[in-house]
């Protein structure tokens, strides 16, 4: 009788932020400050996988991993982000995060402890925008391709507004 093969899930690249400002600076010129890290926007009713790939800081040291994910997410109020689960998978954290309120921007720290004793910690940032569009109203003003009308906010303009 034939069994059911289990699934291999593979996170998506299309989440991944890698860590930087990892990148030697000749003598004499100051470092910058590295860019901001941030996912692209996720929709409320989204779960999906976000990675946080550390390899830059582990250059040179091939036998380090990750051992520890440690994640703070900010705001944290009822309805917010929340952190379904996580894994390592050598030297990517994936993190699985669900919910969360439209127009918010989360952070979400993320402290790294590896195999060898390092420990990194970086902010990262995920905007929640209600992605997901619903139907205009039947009063609202529509273009020929049947598409709403919107004012600069993104509302739809209805007949008699």
């Amino acid at each position: 009788m034939p069994t059911v093969a289990p699934q291999l899930v593979r996170p998506s690249t299309a989440r991944r932020v890698v860590l930087d400002g990892f990148v030697p600076t000749p003598l004499g010129n100051l470092a910058t400050a590295p860019a901001v890290l941030s996912w692209p926007a996720k929709d409320p009713g989204d779960v999906l996988d976000y990675e946080f790939d550390i390899s830059p800081a582990l250059v040179g040291n091939d036998r380090d991993a990750i051992a520890t994910i440690d994640v703070t997410i900010q705001p944290s109020a009822a309805g917010g982000l929340t952190l379904t689960s996580s894994a390592a998978d050598g030297k990517v954290a994936v993190l699985w995060l669900a919910d969360g309120q439209a127009g918010t921007v989360y952070s979400v720290q993320v402290t790294i402890g590896t195999t060898a004793g390092r420990t990194i910690g970086r902010a990262i940032y995920l905007p929640v925008l209600a992605l997901v569009s619903s139907a205009p109203p039947a009063s609202a003003l529509t273009t020929t391709a049947g598409s709403a009308v919107t004012d600069p906010s993104g509302n739809a303009i209805t007949v008699g507004s």
